[in-house]
């Protein structure tokens, strides 16, 4: 059984970066979905980003794009997500995912992490 642990959070000011790191114990390899999620007090829960494991290729919510780049060290089972030119509209609790389908890469599906606070200060 998966399990992923996130780390790289933080407080920064508006304009800085931080980088999330997402390390997968356990069998993995049956999951080709890997994706960051957000939640943003009182909001719901926002898709940020996904990388198909096998082959690499990358989405973006819109809000994220040209700011936020996700990767991953299959060697070291780690996703990444890069976040520069952070905002104050960027804080929320990060959550990293991993699932077999891209269906499954969603709330109540897949794997899930239990976050890492990231907050941006204006």
């Amino acid at each position: 059984q998966v399990q992923l642990v996130e780390s790289g959070g933080g407080s920064v000011q508006a304009g800085g970066s931080l980088r999330l790191s997402c390390v997968a114990s356990g069998s993995s390899y049956s999951n080709n979905y890997l994706g960051w999620f957000r939640q943003a007090p009182g909001k719901g829960l926002q898709w940020v980003s996904t990388i198909i494991r096998v082959g690499g290729a990358t989405y973006y919510h819109d809000s994220v794009k040209g700011r936020f780049t996700i990767s991953q060290n299959n060697a070291k089972n780690t996703m990444y997500l890069q976040m520069n030119s952070l905002k104050p509209e960027d804080t929320a609790m990060y959550y990293c995912a991993a699932a077999p389908t891209q269906r499954d890469l969603a709330p109540g599906g897949g794997t899930w992490g239990q976050g890492t606070q990231v907050t941006v200060s204006s």
